[in-house]
């Protein structure tokens, strides 16, 4: 239902992809940055980088869902 939803809204698997990748970066640059803060605040923007760092697996994922969805079906 999902895969069909982004479908019918104009998402494709490449979309997904990047954004995947993108959030790859955006994960190093908040750990680069958690790395900056006093150390009061580094626990808090540690936590903010790896949450962020468990959206690449899914990103892809539901992009090779949008490239196969036969494979869903079995």
């Amino acid at each position: 239902m999902v895969v069909r939803l982004l479908r019918h809204a104009g998402a494709r698997s490449a979309h997904l992809h990047l954004a995947s990748l993108a959030t790859i970066g955006l994960c190093v640059m908040l750990w680069v940055r958690a790395k900056t803060v006093d150390q009061e605040q580094r626990g808090n923007a540690e936590r903010r980088a790896l949450f962020v760092g468990l959206w690449p697996p899914m990103l892809w994922l539901i992009g090779d869902s949008l490239e196969n969805p036969s494979d869903l079906l079995g």
